[in-house]
């Protein structure tokens, strides 16, 4: 029974039963006991779309506090809704009231959304609570009418962090979004875009890698085919003139040098294979 307590007389005992914390946190606890109850089918679908409808406005509530953070309120909301579903599904009516689960089960779930789907950098959980902690200073620090931008210093204090956090934080504001590469960074005729400041892929670089790679192979060759190979690759010697200063055949230089070639080759890749978590790679 409910009683207007704007009509009560001063002092008068009433039977009004405790409120609840919110308005939208319905009593459904007969509605759970049966949910429970009842095995996978049409009914306990039934039940449970009964749950859903009684709980939303409360889901909806949750999803209006990440307003104005770069996601439409109705995206919010259905994130929610997921979290609300998945409360219910979740949830053990021996365990206690229904919201105290569910509120952070939902909250959870939100704060996953912008941590999963709205970053366009990805960053760690540590700069991305600094960085709440730094929007949500800056914006309690300019409340008033004609508030300065706070500085570090400011919002340092303001917040207990050190100033090298505070950077880190206000570094990390600038990661939810991203630049587009053909943004126009110039507002003059002559205007250039991001991409045109970038440079371009370097085919040395893999030459780099390959020869720095293959040092420890060449290191392991025995003298005399480290000495073939250096004649041939670093002095431009020919076969012929190597096997004359050796005093061998020019066929025994040509085997040599495939040997040595293939050994090389074949102990880089297995290392590389190796760092991958792969087997030794056959001969190529």
């Amino acid at each position: 029974m409910h009683i207007d307590m704007s009509t009560s007389r001063p002092g008068a005992p009433t039977t009004a039963t405790a409120k609840r914390p919110h308005d939208d946190a319905p009593d459904t606890a007969a509605l759970f006991r049966r949910l429970a109850e009842l095995e996978d089918g049409p009914e306990r679908e039934a039940v449970r779309d009964q749950l859903v409808e009684a709980w939303l406005p409360m889901a909806h509530r949750i999803a209006g506090r990440f307003r104005d953070r770069g996601e439409s309120i109705e995206d919010l909301r259905q994130v929610a809704a997921l979290g609300l579903v998945k409360a219910i599904d979740r949830f053990d009516p021996e365990r206690g009231a229904f919201e105290s689960y569910a509120v952070p089960t939902i909250t959870g779930e939100v704060k996953r959304h912008f941590r999963d789907r709205m970053w366009a950098l990805r960053v760690p959980r540590r700069v991305q609570e600094l960085r709440n902690k730094v929007r949500l200073a800056r914006r309690e620090l300019t409340q008033s009418p004609g508030s300065p931008e706070p500085t570090i210093a400011d919002i340092a204090a303001h917040t207990g962090l050190t100033e090298e956090e505070v950077n880190t934080g206000m570094e990390a504001l600038d990661s939810f979004s991203t630049l587009s590469l053909d943004a126009e960074l110039s507002g003059d005729g002559d205007g250039y875009s991001l991409a045109d400041t970038l440079g371009v892929a370097e085919s040395s670089y893999d030459t780099v890698v390959d020869r720095e790679s293959a040092k420890e192979g060449l290191r392991r060759l025995p003298e005399r085919e480290r000495a073939i190979l250096y004649m041939r690759f670093f002095e431009d010697m020919t076969q012929s003139r190597i096997a004359d200063r050796l005093g061998i055949s020019q066929m025994h230089v040509s085997r040599l040098i495939s040997r040595s070639c293939a050994r090389v080759r074949d102990e880089v890749l297995a290392e590389r294979a190796g760092r991958r978590g792969g087997g030794r790679p056959a001969c190529a």
